[in-house]
């Protein structure tokens, strides 16, 4: 999908040097991508002592690729 985007250039040239990107596609797209993993995470770290531990689960089992 093709946009046209103002971008803050001075924004977009610290993009480039701390991301290590070429283009503003790839420095976009990796700023998006980081920005939803940040929100996803903040979201997870919410759930922090608000979900009941099941004592009797083993984690260890689940791990097994055995049947």
């Amino acid at each position: 999908m093709a946009t046209n985007l103002a971008l803050d250039q001075d924004l977009l040239e610290r993009a480039f040097l701390l991301s290590g990107e070429a283009t503003k596609k790839a420095a976009v797209t990796r700023a998006l991508q980081e920005f939803i993993a940040r929100r996803e995470q903040k979201r997870v770290a919410e759930l922090f002592g608000k979900l009941d531990w099941d004592a009797s689960f083993d984690y260890k089992a689940e791990r097994s690729r055995e049947p």
